[in-house]
């Protein structure tokens, strides 16, 4: 309990990182089908207290010599935080369950947590996780989605770990909470597709208070603006409510609204909080059984950003 004021606000900018992209795991081709080794109630006898306390979990290991991981790819420099609240929790499940309880298990229990503490719904999470134990930045780099991206190739990233794309609607709503560095989105601000001038879709009024978090100088890039500036702490659908606006802050994201079946689902999300979050729930337990390690394969790390020795 210690942690959760703690938790609910740190972990908002590391929600729609752990949400939709790096929980992708960059390895799934290496370890396609291990979900059905996995169950809701594989703690309930070795660790029966874990659910109180608060992918393979690559994304969590530590640069060593012998390996540059994921902390630092460029989709993730300075921009994912939160690590150390995944942390302390892995502190706290080592002391009355030691060796037992992966990282990426607490990973994806995090998620849930943190969108139930930001107001939002809460889903079933299938348990029994091993840890990987590499990481690569090159293919964190090559496979996870850019904000500068047009919508075909994030789609395609989607759908090559098993995702279609109602997902990629469902799961960029995670977009409701959380910032996005200025570097993102200031082509949209001052010199969209190198026209010298705003994207014309952006909303005249968000223009403005873009402008002014992210003037037009280097020196800005890594200032911080809301992914959706109405609620960014609350877990809620006006961040579909805002690409209707035309008040998106990712050019990725407003995209959603210029095909007709995206814009379809972006439109109903917008008009029904309910059946977003029951769609969000879906898609996260979807999510959350692609690429997994199970049985002897991986390990379970005793610190999750380092391999054990």
């Amino acid at each position: 309990m210690a942690h959760k004021l703690f938790f609910s606000h740190n972990i908002a900018s590391f929600i729609p990182f752990l949400l939709v992209f790096h929980f992708i795991p960059v390895v799934v081709s290496q370890f396609p089908y291990g979900y059905s080794q996995l169950s809701y109630r594989f703690y309930d006898w070795s660790c029966p207290r874990l659910t109180n306390m608060g992918c393979d979990g690559s994304v969590l290991l530590d640069d060593t010599d012998d390996m540059t991981g994921e902390k630092n790819a460029f989709p993730n420099r300075n921009s994912v935080r939160g690590f150390e609240v995944i942390d302390n929790i892995k502190e706290d499940v080592e002391r009355f369950c030691p060796s037992t309880v992966s990282c990426v298990d607490i990973l994806t229990l995090a998620a849930r947590e943190a969108v139930v503490l930001a107001g939002g719904p809460s889903w079933q999470v299938m348990l029994g996780r091993r840890d990987g134990v590499t990481a690569s930045q090159q293919a964190a780099n090559e496979q996870l989605p850019s904000p500068f991206e047009p919508l075909e190739n994030i789609t395609a990233k989607f759908t090559s770990k098993g995702l279609d794309l109602k997902d990629v609607v469902v799961l960029s709503g995670a977009h409701t909470i959380g910032f996005a560095q200025c570097f993102t989105f200031k082509n949209r601000l001052f010199n969209f597709r190198g026209s010298g001038k705003p994207d014309p879709m952006l909303d005249s009024s968000a223009l403005t208070n873009l402008q002014t978090i992210c003037p037009n100088l280097d020196s800005s890039n890594t200032n911080l603006a809301p992914l959706d500036s109405g609620s960014m702490y609350r877990f809620d659908n006006k961040y579909y409510t805002n690409l209707m606006n035309n008040a998106g802050l990712l050019e990725s994201d407003q995209v959603l609204t210029q095909d007709s079946k995206t814009a379809a689902m972006v439109n109903s999300y917008s008009m029904n909080s309910y059946l977003f979050w029951n769609d969000f729930g879906t898609s996260m337990a979807k999510l959350g059984n692609i690429g997994v390690l199970t049985g002897n394969k991986g390990q379970i790390r005793k610190k999750c950003g380092a391999i054990n020795v």
